[in-house]
């Protein structure tokens, strides 16, 4: 399947896998919560792994380098991203996270000399400049449930969707030389789930208070953790890896910065409320952005 294409369902298994996260996160703790989807998916892809037989495919120096962009973009960044989720809510975390695409691009940029012309620069443009669109101006003024609630200070949570979303991106780039060598996806992110379990045991085992789960554990909360596991990470960081096979990295960036576009008519699904005529524009902007990448 095409690289953008396996960009694009990862942003849809995120979207679906923030459906599951929020109420988890807001419940655990950003912290504990992480360390949780973890565990559930280092499970999940190391039984995959082993069943396959793709672990043959690690060596200790690819190791190496996936734990490093594990620790970053997971044990860093998701915490960060689940931490801005808890103050700002999955739409307004969601904006800031989708600018992961802007840092891929010029990230690869500099380190991997990847450059976007002609209709594919056009088309990147108006597909990330749509998900903004859509994000900003995809509310109603009558909207009030939880989820558009602010927890704690606006700008902190504004800092940590931008380090969630410059971790994403570093740590995707990290390895995108690796993963254009052959490395099976699964058994990659098998490895940077494990490194990312481990920093957080680590950080619970040393007595941090914020690493502790902050209410008491129930059968729902951990049904939620585990899909949002299921879902978002062993699903849709494989496809992401999985994508950086073939594609360049500023193009995978850009189609999974998809998921708020996503995220909204599932939201629309979830609390029966049509969204504002800004995210039907910022959807229309952002299909027209892909069509014109995939036509290229």
């Amino acid at each position: 399947m095409q690289a953008e294409l396996l960009a694009a369902l990862a942003a849809l298994s995120w979207a679906v896998g923030s459906l599951f996260s929020a109420a988890a996160s807001s419940q655990m703790g950003a912290f504990a919560f992480t360390r949780w989807r973890l565990f559930f998916a280092l499970t999940l892809l190391w039984a995959l792994a082993l069943f396959t037989g793709q672990w043959r495919s690690l060596d200790s120096s690819n190791v190496a380098l996936l734990a490093l962009s594990g620790f970053i973009g997971i044990f860093i960044g998701d915490t960060a991203l689940f931490a801005c989720m808890n103050r700002l809510g999955p739409r307004r975390s969601g904006v800031l996270f989708a600018t992961h695409a802007i840092f891929s691009t010029l990230l690869a940029w500099l380190f991997l000399g990847e450059t976007l012309w002609g209709w594919t620069l056009v088309g990147g443009s108006l597909l990330v400049s749509g998900v903004m669109v859509a994000i900003v101006w995809g509310r109603r003024e009558s909207e009030t449930h939880a989820w558009e609630n602010t927890h704690g200070t606006l700008m902190t949570g504004v800092l940590l969707g931008l380090l969630a979303a410059v971790c994403q991106s570093v740590a995707t780039l990290m390895i995108k030389p690796l993963m254009a060598s052959g490395v099976d996806a699964v058994a990659a992110s098998a490895v940077r789930t494990s490194a990312s379990f481990l920093a957080h045991l680590g950080l619970l085992w040393a007595g941090a208070q914020v690493a502790r789960v902050q209410n008491p554990l129930t059968a729902k909360t951990l049904f939620n953790t585990w899909a949002s596991a299921a879902v978002a990470m062993a699903l849709g960081m494989t496809l992401i890896l999985q994508a950086l096979h073939t594609g360049q990295a500023n193009l995978v960036g850009i189609f999974s910065s998809l998921t708020p576009i996503l995220l909204l008519p599932l939201l629309w699904g979830v609390y029966r409320r049509r969204p504002a005529w800004g995210a039907w524009g910022g959807a229309v902007l952002a299909v027209l952005g892909a069509a014109l990448i995939l036509q290229r």
